[in-house]
C-alpha cells in the first residue's frame, strides 16, 4: 500500500498521532480591523472627549418638577461619567431624570472637600473655585430632590474610609436610595505589544489591579451596608479583585489609558453592571 507523503502514520500501543502537512497553522494574526480599531481604541484625544461628552450635558442640570419620573443624581468625577457612558450607550435608565454633579478626582465627594486632609495642598485652589467644581455643599439642595444619589468616582483611600460617615451627615430621608460604585482601574495599556499578539493570546490577557484600587474597594465593601448599596464593579466585571481582562469578546479594548472606559468598553461593562447588579431592578 502507498502512504501518500502529506500523511504519516505512527502507532505506539494504543497512542495514535496524526501528523498531516499543510493543515497545522500558527494561532490567528489579529486582522487588519482589529489594528485600526486598536489605534482608535487607544486613543486619548479621541476617547478623552468620549468620556466627557455625555456628562458635560447633564452637569447641574435641574430636575423637572412636573415630570414623574424618577430622579437620579449622579455624584462623581471622570469615573462617574464612565459610568454614566456604561448606562446610556446600552439605553438603560431611560425612564428617569437624571442630573450629575462633577466633583474632580482631586477634590473628591466629601463635605469639606474644599480643604483638610481630603485635598492635597497644590489642589486647594481648584476645588474652591466654585464656578469650576462642584461639591456636596452645592449640591446639597438638589441631593434633597434625588429619588437615587449614585456616587461614582476615582476614590482615595480616605474618603472612601469616611464615605459612611459623608452619607450620613447628608441626612437623607428614608425614601432615598444611595448607591455607591466601586473603583476600577485596568492596568498598563500597551497597545504597540498588542499588534504582535495573536486572537488567542489577546482574550488571555488579565492585567493587574491596580493594589490601591484593591484597598479601597475591600474598605467599601466592608463599610457601605444599611440603606447604602455597594456595586462592586471590578468584581463584575473582572470575576475577581486582583487581575481583569481588557479586552472585549469581540477584541475591543475595554479601557484606553488604563482608567477610563472606551464606547465598547463601556457598552460591555453597563451590560455586566445591569444584569448583575440591583440597577437593573431600579
Amino acid at each position: 500500500m502507498r502512504i501518500k507523503p502529506s500523511t504519516i502514520f505512527l502507532t505506539t500501543g494504543v497512542i495514535s498521532l496524526i501528523f498531516i502537512t499543510g493543515v497545522y497553522a500558527s494561532p490567528a494574526k489579529p486582522s487588519a480591523s482589529f489594528k485600526r480599531n486598536l489605534i482608535r481604541d487607544s486613543s486619548v484625544q479621541i476617547n478623552g472627549k468620549y468620556t466627557f461628552s455625555r456628562c458635560n450635558t447633564i452637569r447641574r442640570k435641574a430636575f423637572n418638577k412636573k415630570s414623574h419620573k424618577k430622579k437620579i443624581l449622579l455624584i462623581g468625577d471622570s469615573h462617574g461619567c464612565d459610568f454614566l457612558n456604561s448606562m446610556l450607550s446600552n439605553n438603560y435608565l431611560q425612564n428617569f431624570q437624571i442630573s450629575m454633579r462633577y466633583i474632580p478626582y482631586q477634590c473628591q465627594p466629601v463635605l469639606n472637600g474644599k480643604g483638610g486632609k481630603f485635598v492635597d495642598k497644590k489642589d486647594r485652589p481648584l476645588c474652591a473655585n466654585e464656578a469650576r467644581t462642584d461639591s456636596l455643599m452645592q449640591a446639597k439642595e438638589q441631593i434633597k430632590e434625588a429619588d437615587i444619589i449614585i456616587f461614582s468616582a476615582r476614590w482615595k483611600l480616605n474618603t472612601a474610609r469616611v464615605l459612611p460617615f459623608t452619607i450620613k451627615h447628608l441626612r437623607l430621608k428614608p425614601n432615598q436610595k444611595v448607591i455607591v460604585v466601586g473603583s476600577k482601574g485596568f492596568g498598563k495599556i500597551s497597545p504597540r505589544r498588542y499588534m504582535r499578539m495573536s486572537t488567542p493570546e489577546l482574550k488571555a490577557i488579565k492585567n493587574d489591579v491596580d493594589p490601591e484600587v484593591q484597598k479601597i474597594n475591600a474598605v467599601l465593601r466592608q463599610r457601605i451596608t444599611g440603606r447604602s448599596i455597594f456595586i462592586d464593579q471590578t468584581k463584575l466585571l473582572c470575576g475577581s479583585h486582583t487581575k481583569c481582562t481588557i479586552f472585549t469578546d469581540n477584541i475591543h479594548l475595554i479601557s484606553y489609558d488604563g482608567w477610563h472606559l472606551t464606547p465598547a468598553g463601556a457598552k460591555h461593562l453597563g451590560k455586566i453592571l445591569f444584569k448583575r447588579s440591583i440597577l437593573g431592578r431600579l
